[in-house]
């Protein structure tokens, strides 16, 4: 009966954590101590619940008690310290939530234009200030609501490491005073690249890992999504939210066929693309379209989101629109420029052009520095030498790029690319 219980409290804590700490943070204005105050409520339901039985609301149950730490935490606080305007004004929102209709009036006259703690939440963990590394880390833990030892997991690194990361970010965002706040104005746009990074950064690690023998870890993808669609419902005025959402949920559709039965690695062109996931696909497309009919400049995401729905559209990799696909590359050179969009055209156009003008492309890129460990470069040079039937040095390539590749999966791929030239 424990263990039942136990279970229920960990999954109304995953969905439901994020949530908590948001609402906690509006009104302690410390992202550590709302942290904190909500992890006070998860103890108090380990140890009620399994005495008293599971309550009617087992989240309200859980706000319910860490708005009650919150207020005890405050009322602490107001009589250590001088009163203060702000921190009365916060008190006596606390105590009135006696009150739950008048609470979720004054909630909904306190809320900003886009207003919701959870986008708070996300601009907060996701601050510039912090590392990419601890942006990641803290936007897992309070808002994907994994523990240290899952975020450790995942990205195959020691669990001090990411309690340290985490620790760190929580004390940079206190030193620094950040604000729990939504940017406003033009700060806005400034801001939200260091949101929508964090999340895709999330989403690209589940879908092709950095480093291990799995090649993908969609338990990361899953959370990246869940946060891409948050934020989609909570800025649906941003274009370039759902053109990540786009792009995310057009990525996860492969992840069935990616792997064989074995668990080694299929790469896209020999995908079977019936295994593809086609209401991902669908939300994907919607994703997209939404974000175009938004008219707003051209961004990343949403170009990189109609490459993949170039690929999704295609009934077979024969049919797939390479010319489209190389001009969007070339656009996206245009707004986002990276040796790695550079790559990805020279792949598009050797398929739309023949392999010697992709190669012409790449051959630009081989004494790039940012590129120098890429294994994706040598392998796409290996994979144009071969279509060009300059076999030796495709065998070459290959084995350089099974060399540089962290991931085993990815190793064996190329490996194997290596032994099959004549």
């Amino acid at each position: 009966m424990h263990s039942q219980v136990h279970d229920t409290i960990a999954a109304v804590w995953r969905i439901e954590s994020a949530r908590i700490v948001a609402t906690v943070a509006r009104r302690v204005h410390d992202l550590g101590v709302a942290e904190e105050l909500a992890q006070d409520a998860l103890v108090a339901a380990l140890e009620r619940w399994p005495l008293d039985g599971l309550p009617d609301n087992p989240a309200a149950w859980l706000m319910t008690t860490a708005r009650n730490r919150a207020l005890d935490h405050l009322r602490h606080r107001q009589m250590a310290e001088a009163r203060h305007e702000d921190l009365a004004r916060d008190l006596d929102a606390l105590e009135a939530l006696t009150v739950p209709d008048f609470v979720d009036a004054l909630d909904a006259a306190r809320q900003d234009d886009i207003g919701d703690d959870l986008l708070r939440l996300i601009f907060t963990a996701c601050h510039p200030i912090l590392s990419t590394d601890a942006r990641t880390a803290l936007t897992l833990k309070l808002l994907g609501g994994l523990t240290t030892h899952e975020i450790a997991r995942a990205y195959l690194v020691p669990e001090p490491t990411v309690a340290q990361r985490i620790v760190r970010a929580k004390r940079s965002l206190s030193e620094a005073k950040v604000p729990f706040e939504v940017p406003r104005g033009p700060a806005l746009p400034e801001r939200l690249p260091s949101v929508l990074e964090v999340v895709y950064l999330i989403f690209n690690e589940g879908y092709t890992a950095t480093s291990g023998g799995d090649w993908m870890r969609p338990a990361l993808c899953d959370e990246a999504l869940r946060l891409g669609r948050t934020l989609a419902e909570l800025a649906p005025d941003l274009a370039e939210v759902h053109g990540l959402v786009a792009l995310m949920e057009i990525q996860a559709s492969r992840l069935a066929a990616r792997v064989d039965a074995q668990g080694q690695a299929i790469l896209l062109a020999d995908q079977n693309r019936a295994r593809w996931d086609h209401l991902l696909i669908r939300r994907g497309l919607a994703a997209l379209e939404r974000a175009q009919a938004l008219h707003q400049p051209v961004g990343n995401y949403r170009l990189q989101a109609e490459i993949a729905a170039c690929h999704a559209r295609a009934p077979r990799a024969q049919a797939t629109d390479w010319a489209r696909i190389a001009a969007l590359y070339a656009e996206l050179m245009r707004v986002a420029p990276s040796p790695v969009v550079e790559l990805n055209r020279a792949v598009a156009v050797g398929m739309a052009q023949g392999p010697a003008a992709g190669l012409a492309v790449l051959d630009a890129l081989l004494d790039d520095k940012a590129l120098r460990h890429y294994h994706w470069l040598p392998a796409v040079q290996g994979d144009l030498l071969h279509k060009l039937g300059r076999m030796d040095e495709a065998r070459e390539a290959f084995l350089r790029a099974a060399e540089l590749a962290g991931n085993e999966r990815e190793r064996a791929v190329l490996l194997a690319r290596a032994q099959a030239q004549p």
